[in-house]
C-alpha cells in the first residue's frame, strides 16, 4: 500500500447516461403562439423542440435520476465510486451542494468517503467538473476507484426572444483508466475572459440577463483563441514525434460544440475551417474546400464576428465537412433545446448513438465547451481501437442506442400549457412550505421528484416505480443490452452488488428529518 500509483493511461469516459424531461414543446407551435414569422425558431436557430420541466423537477431530481440510472444499467456498486462532482448553474441553494443531495444514494452502501462537490461557471461547469475527475484519476490522490460526473441544468428564461432557447436534462459520465473515449494529454486550448454576456445576478429569479449579440461575439472569440493554443499544443506534441504537419479541422473525425442553439454550431465548424484558411501559408483557391475563398485571404479574424459575407461562404464551404463531422452531434440538441452544462455532452452522446464502434474506433473527437463570463476550452478525446462485440466501445455505444426511441416516446404540449408551467416555476421555484402541482404520471419510469419543499426549505423527493405501463418501458429501464457489472479499475478496491431499483414512494431529502 505505501507505493505510489503509477499514472494512469487512457484515462477518460467509460459509460454515459443522458436524462430529459419526458414533455416538450413544437418549436413552429410555439412560433405561431409567440406571433413571431414562421421559421423564426426552427430555421433562424435550427431548433425544432423543446424540453421542459414542470414543478415537480428540480436540480436535484434531474442529478438523482441520472445518477441512478448510470448505475443501475452499468450494474455498478456505490461502494465503486471515489469522487463525484456536479457541474450546474441551476443553484437552488447558495450554501449546500446537489452532490450532497445525491449522497443519498450512496447511505445503504455506507460509502462516504467520496471527494468532489459542485462547480459553477455557467454551461462550463460540467466540463470543469469532468477535468477535475480526469486530473483526479491520473495523479497521485487517486485510490483506485472510478469518478462520477454530473452536469445538469434546468435553462428557462422570461417570455420573449430567448425563450425559445431553453431546454432541461442531465449527463452522468463515469471516468476511469483504460476508457474507450480517453483524453489526450497536453491537448487542451483554454481561454477565460471577463465579460457580461449572460449572468444571473437576480437570486430570486431563474431567468438570466442576456447580451444576446455580445454573447455570440464572445462565443466564437473564444473559440478561435481556443482553436488556436490547441494547435500549437498538438503542433508542438508532433514536433517531438518528429512529425512536420500542421494541424486542421481534417485532423478531428468529429467535431462536437457546447450547443445554445444548431445554427450556432453550424456556424461555429465554418468559423474553424475559417480559422485554418487564415492560418494557411498558401491555401489552395481554386479546388478543394477552399476553391472560391481568395476574397477573404486578407481578413482579420476579429473583424469577421457578425460578417455575413463571412459566414455565408464558409458555411457553404464547409457543409461537408459539418455533415460528416458535427450533424449528428445536435440530435438532442435540436429536440431537446440547450441543456446548459450538459449541452455539449449530449452532443458527444448523440454522435455516439447514432455511429457503430468500428464507426468510432481510433477517431479524434474535438470538444468545444463554453461558459458564459466567460470560460471555455476546446480539447480531444480519443476513441479507443478496440471496437469488438462486448468491448468497453460497444458497450457504450450499445447503452446510448434508445436515445431516438426515448426522445420519441415524450409527451407533446401545447405552447399554451408550457408557458403555464413556466409561469408557474416563476411564481414558486423560491417557496418554502410548497407542495409541487405538476403531474406525476407524466414522468418517465425511474424519475425522481419533488414531493414538498417544507417551512425550512427542506426538499423531499420521491422515486417514480420503474414497473409502468408506459410505452417504451423495457428500452427505457433495461437499454439495449443487458447491464454488466463494471469492476473497480483496481482489484483491491471492494465491491458489492449492485442494488436494485428502489421501490415506488423511496423517500429521501436534501435536510435532517
Amino acid at each position: 500500500m505505501g507505493q505510489p500509483y503509477r499514472t494512469e493511461s487512457d484515462v477518460g469516459i467509460i459509460a454515459m447516461e443522458v436524462y430529459f424531461p419526458s414533455q416538450y414543446v413544437e418549436q413552429a407551435e410555439l412560433e405561431e403562439f409567440d406571433g413571431v414569422g414562421a421559421g423564426k425558431y426552427t430555421v433562424g436557430l435550427g431548433q425544432a423542440r423543446m424540453g421542459f420541466c414542470s414543478d415537480r423537477e428540480d436540480i436535484g431530481s434531474l442529478c438523482l435520476t441520472v445518477v441512478q440510472r448510470l448505475m443501475e444499467r452499468s450494474g455498478l456498486s456505490y461502494e465503486s465510486v471515489g469522487r463525484l462532482e456536479v457541474g450546474t448553474e441551476t443553484i437552488i441553494d447558495k450554501s449546500k451542494s446537489t452532490k450532497t443531495v445525491l449522497m443519498q444514494l450512496f447511505e445503504e452502501s455506507g460509502n462516504t468517503d467520496v471527494e468532489g462537490v459542485d462547480t459553477t461557471n455557467a454551461c462550463y461547469g460540467g466540463t470543469a467538473a469532468l477535468f477535475n475527475a480526469v486530473n483526479w484519476v491520473e495523479s497521485s490522490s487517486w485510490d483506485g476507484r472510478y469518478a462520477l460526473v454530473v452536469a445538469g441544468d434546468i435553462a428557462v428564461y422570461a417570455t420573449g426572444s430567448a425563450r425559445p432557447t431553453g431546454g432541461a436534462g442531465a449527463v452522468a459520465m463515469l471516468v476511469g483508466p483504460n476508457a474507450p473515449l480517453a483524453f489526450e494529454r497536453g491537448l487542451r486550448g483554454t481561454h477565460m475572459q471577463h465579460a457580461y454576456d449572460f449572468y444571473k445576478p437576480d437570486m430570486v429569479s431563474e431567468y438570466p440577463v442576456v447580451d444576446g449579440k455580445l454573447s455570440i461575439q464572445c462565443y466564437l472569440s473564444a473559440l478561435d483563441r481556443c482553436y488556436s493554443v490547441y494547435r500549437n499544443k498538438i503542433h508542438a506534441q508532433w514536433q517531438r514525434e518528429g512529425l512536420d504537419k500542421r494541424c486542421s479541422l481534417e485532423d478531428f473525425g468529429f467535431m462536437v460544440f457546447h450547443s445554445p442553439y444548431c445554427k450556432l454550431v453550424q456556424k461555429s465548424l465554418a468559423r474553424l475551417m475559417l480559422n485554418d484558411f487564415l492560418c494557411h501559408h498558401s491555401p489552395d483557391t481554386q479546388s478543394g474546400p477552399f476553391s472560391g475563398l481568395e476574397a477573404f485571404r486578407d481578413v482579420k479574424i476579429e473583424d469577421t464576428y457578425f460578417d455575413r459575407d463571412v459566414e455565408k461562404a464558409f458555411m457553404k464551404a464547409s457543409s461537408e465537412a459539418f455533415e460528416s463531422k458535427t450533424k449528428a452531434s445536435l440530435l438532442i440538441s435540436n429536440q431537446n433545446g440547450n441543456m446548459y452544462t450538459p449541452s455539449v455532452y449530449g452532443c458527444l452522446a448523440s454522435v455516439l448513438a447514432q455511429h457503430t464502434p468500428q464507426q468510432l474506433a481510433g477517431q479524434r473527437i474535438g470538444v468545444f465547451s463554453y461558459g458564459s463570463g466567460f470560460a471555455a476550452t476546446l480539447y480531444s478525446i480519443k476513441v479507443t481501437q478496440d471496437a469488438t462485440p462486448g468491448s468497453a466501445l460497444d458497450k457504450l455505444v450499445s447503452s446510448l442506442c434508445d436515445l431516438q426511441a426515448r426522445l420519441d416516446s415524450r409527451k407533446k404540449v401545447s405552447p399554451d400549457v408550457f408557458a403555464q408551467n413556466m409561469k408557474l416555476r416563476e411564481e414558486t421555484h423560491h417557496l418554502a412550505n410548497y407542495i409541487p402541482q405538476g403531474s406525476v404520471e407524466e414522468l418517465f419510469p425511474g424519475t425522481w421528484y419533488l414531493t414538498r419543499v417544507d417551512e425550512k426549505h427542506r426538499r423531499q423527493y420521491v422515486r417514480r416505480s420503474m414497473n409502468d405501463d408506459r410505452p417504451l418501458e423495457a428500452g427505457l429501464i433495461t437499454s439495449c443490452i443487458t447491464a454488466e457489472h463494471i469492476p473497480s479499475p483496481l482489484k483491491k478496491m471492494p465491491r458489492i452488488p449492485a442494488a436494485t431499483a428502489g421501490p415506488e414512494g423511496l423517500v429521501i431529502s436534501n435536510g435532517d428529518h
